[in-house]
Order: structure tokens, then C-alpha cells, then sequence
């Protein structure tokens, strides 16, 4: 059961960070949702900082709706307690990408449900349970550094049902994935390359900007020379 002054705290913390003028600028950007505040995200990862990770608090603060205090949530969760159907019900709540995204690289990245997640939500049609999926995935490509590559050869096929999503958060998500995916390593560099290919014989129009996408980054010296660097 979460202290209601820790509550209070964090929610002094939120409003004083707050900063109104920024919100049209921000909406501009898609960062949008009723109640926001305006806080940057230095404000939120100090403010995260000081509360420390506690999950009770976590839970209170996702229930404000507050985008601006799910964000941190997601910062003070400790991911081992997240269970599956918190997990589904906080995608299920997503209503900007930015809270998206930064809760998948937050409390979701350190969940062990993490890879379990990533495949079920891409089976999902909701817009913003399909890009956790994705999102969730890009991130594991960079900061997993125990999985193997297997795990990320066998999410190829999902990448590459989803690339036919016309819808702009999905089809960006799917391309962040894919790329961070051929960045990790030489072998994954080529198993995502050729997924590109793949994708782009589907000939729909989200597939040939994915694929374009991914193929001009992935084959670029930028990236060959770095990989050939690490091996």
C-alpha cells in the first residue's frame, strides 16, 4: 500500500517542474495527453532519481494519468514486480508515444517478461500495444547484452508481419527495431539486412519505407566500419 505523503512528494516534485509554456510546442511533436505537465526529461530522471525505485509509488502515480508522472513511474518501478497483467494494462494506457517509449526503456527493458511482452503485443492490432512491442524490441538490441542472437533472429518474422502497418507510430517502431537489430553485430547486421529485402517485396508502402530506411543505414560505412570494429 503506497504512503499517501510519498504520493504527495512526487507529485509537489511533478507540479513544480512543471512547465505549461511548452505544451504546444511539445504537441507539435506528438507528445501530447490530457493532464500533461510540460516536464523535460532531465526534470523527470532527477525527479525519479529522488524518489528511488518503489514500486507501490510506481502504481500510484500510473493511476494519476498523468503522462508526465507515468513516464516516471516507469523510473521508480522495480520491474521485478511488475506483473504480466500490470504490464498489460500500463501498454494498454499508453496514449503518446512518448511515455511509450520511455516505459519500455525504463521498467519493461528490466522486466524478466520482457521478451515474452515483446512477442505478444505485436500480435495485438491497439496502435500503441503494437509499438510497445517494437519499441520494446529496439531497446533490447541495444541494452540486452545477454540475449543471444537466436532471440533476436527468431523476432525477424515479427518485424516482418508488422511492416505492412501503415499506421506511423507502428511503422516507425518497427523500423527502429529492425535497425538496432542489424547495428548489434555483423551476423545480425546481415540476418536484418536480408529482412529488409524481404519486407521489401511486400510492396506495400510502410514495407518500402522500412525497408529503404534500414538498408540505407545498415549498409552504410558509418555502421560496416563500426561493426567490423567490434567483431
Amino acid at each position: 500500500m503506497i504512503n499517501t505523503t510519498r504520493l504527495q512528494t512526487a507529485l509537489k516534485l511533478l507540479h513544480d517542474n512543471a512547465r505549461p509554456a511548452e505544451l504546444d510546442g511539445m504537441a507539435r511533436f506528438g507528445i501530447v495527453g490530457d493532464k500533461r505537465l510540460g516536464l523535460s526529461m532531465p526534470a523527470m530522471r532527477s525527479i525519479a532519481k529522488t524518489l528511488g525505485h518503489e514500486h507501490a509509488l510506481a502504481l500510484a502515480l500510473w493511476e494519476t494519468g498523468i503522462p508526465d508522472a507515468r513516464i516516471v513511474a516507469g523510473m521508480v518501478a522495480e520491474p521485478a514486480k511488475l506483473t504480466s497483467r500490470q504490464m498489460d494494462a500500463w501498454t494498454k494506457g499508453f496514449a503518446s508515444w512518448d511515455v511509450c517509449d520511455q516505459v519500455c526503456g525504463s521498467a519493461f527493458l528490466a522486466s524478466p517478461l520482457a521478451w515474452r511482452k515483446v512477442s505478444v503485443w505485436a500480435k495485438r492490432q491497439d496502435e500503441f500495444v503494437r509499438r510497445a512491442a517494437f519499441a520494446l524490441l529496439a531497446t533490447l538490441a541495444v541494452h540486452d547484452k545477454s540475449a543471444d542472437d537466436f532471440q533476436f533472429i527468431d523476432a525477424l518474422p515479427l518485424i516482418e508481419t508488422a511492416a505492412c502497418d501503415e499506421r506511423n507510430l507502428v511503422k516507425k517502431a518497427v523500423n527502429w527495431a529492425l535497425r538496432n537489430i542489424g547495428k548489434r553485430n555483423q551476423a545480425l547486421n546481415a540476418a536484418a539486412m536480408d529482412c529488409a529485402r524481404r519486407i521489401k517485396l511486400q510492396n506495400t508502402k510502410s514495407a518500402r519505407w522500412i525497408a529503404a530506411d534500414a538498408l540505407r543505414e545498415l549498409g552504410s560505412d558509418a555502421v560496416q566500419v563500426r561493426l567490423q570494429r567490434v567483431g
